[in-house]
């Protein structure tokens, strides 16, 4: 019989800071992507060539939907033939490629292949490190299994607010090589930070296709699936509106009056990205340790709940930016003090929504398919930016829909989200949940 220890496993810290460097690799290239598309973009000759705001919005969704697939594909490779371990190490070496095509080459085809080879790595390892982190917990430290998700989410933040801050600047100052070529160094700092914590690490072996076999067979576990798969469809519609901070919240913020603190600040419209990061920061301890335990005296905040009320907010604070987008057409000019009070809200509706659906999608998952699961969830991030993608691919092709008006274009997708919570609450309310952990002493 195990002693409960509030001990975190040995391989904690290395994932945590293997997170905290690969976030600040991916959003660091991510936050400048649209910026990179409308204003540096070159042709094969070294002449310039950039995209119209609405084909670049298009190009960045489908980056973003193509990293958020490949998570399925990563953890069927996890689970079947490498284990999650091997599968992080080896698809973050072409991660690490990525970045320097990037860096090396200015062109629409530099783009492309960088891009793909960044959502083939990023994407293949995301369902394993979530899966990792969860592997590494044994029924002495299960109970700390909530708390460190929440730490693994701040590291993610963490090194998203100072790539946020600093790779705008270095693209300003010093152009597209080294502004991308520095993610591409913070990647490879993690592939080698995972790699040291090789001797510590649980390391769950593949069980290859017989697993998926036996889990299928039981009629709970598909059960648990059917339910998951569903509650994905919601979250995707949360992904349309959240990932549009990297691109028409950026776009708004060019056409804004971005100085600050009575005009002593003047931020760049990719820098403002960093308000999520640093609001995430901020709420996370906030609602773990004094809102949720301050509602439940109440009433049970289940999971499903916080994400509804999470989609909510998120509807709300694209009320606020179509609010402003409203004053901007009409000629007025407006502050980004506006886009600073819809990051709030939104990222109230992140940390209730994310954070939410992560645990969750862990804790409901059976125990032989965790990477699959995980993979299934990032494929609502897919699921949301082609949606994205779609509505502003027919913005650029100028078809004349009244909702898609920049005055409306916002408040159509709060609308969206506001129908969408309001479907999961009514279908969430008939889930039966089950919790699968991996109780095995190390």
């Amino acid at each position: 019989m195990s002693t409960r220890t509030n001990t975190f496993p040995p391989g904690i810290p290395y994932i945590i800071g293997n997170e905290a460097a690969e976030r600040f690799s991916y959003y660091g290239m991510k936050c400048i992507l649209v910026v990179f598309m409308t204003q540096y973009l070159k042709n094969a000759d070294g002449a310039l060539l950039p995209m119209d705001e609405a084909d670049a919005r298009g190009w960045y969704h489908l980056f973003s939907a193509a990293n958020y697939f490949f998570p399925l594909l990563g953890a069927l490779i996890a689970d079947i033939f490498w284990g999650k371990y091997k599968t992080i190490l080896r698809l973050s070496i072409l991660y690490c490629l990525g970045h320097f095509v990037l860096a090396l080459f200015e062109t629409r085809t530099g783009l492309a292949v960088g891009l793909m080879f960044i959502a083939i790595g990023s994407g293949g390892i995301k369902p394993c490190v979530s899966a990792h982190v969860g592997d590494q917990f044994s029924n002495s430290t299960q109970h700390l299994v909530e708390r460190v998700f929440s730490y693994f989410y701040f590291s993610i933040n963490l090194g998203a607010f100072v790539s946020t801050l600093l790779t705008p600047y270095l693209l300003s100052r010093y152009g597209p090589s080294l502004a991308f070529g520095v993610p591409g160094l913070l990647m490879l700092i993690a592939t080698v930070l995972f790699w040291k914590g090789r001797e510590v690490f649980i390391a769950i072996p593949p069980a290859g296709i017989s697993l998926y076999r036996e889990a299928l067979s039981d009629k709970a576990h598909r059960r648990s699936l059917r339910q998951l798969l569903l509650l994905y469809l919601f979250i995707s519609v949360f992904w349309a509106l959240f990932d549009q901070t990297g691109s028409s919240w950026v776009l708004q913020a060019q056409k804004m009056d971005r100085t600050l603190f009575f005009g002593s600040i003047t931020v760049l419209p990719s820098q403002i990205q960093a308000a999520n990061p640093v609001l995430v920061m901020i709420l996370i301890p906030l609602f773990s340790f004094l809102l949720y335990p301050a509602i439940e005296k109440r009433s049970r905040f289940t999971p499903l709940r916080k994400m509804v009320v999470g989609m909510m907010l998120t509807a709300l604070s694209f009320v606020v930016i179509g609010i402003a987008e409203m004053e901007i057409q009409s000629g007025a000019s407006v502050s980004i003090a506006w886009q600073l009070v819809a990051y709030t809200i939104l990222t109230a509706g992140e940390v209730m929504v994310s954070i939410t659906a992560l645990e969750y999608s862990y804790t409901q998952a059976p125990l032989q398919m965790k990477s699959l699961v995980m993979g299934l969830f990032y494929l609502s991030v897919t699921l949301g930016n082609l949606l994205a993608a779609g509505v502003n691919f027919l913005v650029s092709a100028g078809d004349e829909y009244w909702f898609l008006q920049a005055e409306f274009y916002y408040l159509f997708f709060a609308l969206l989200m506001f129908l969408t919570g309001i479907l999961l609450s009514v279908f969430g309310a008939q889930f039966q949940e089950t919790t699968y952990l991996h109780l095995k002493e190390p």
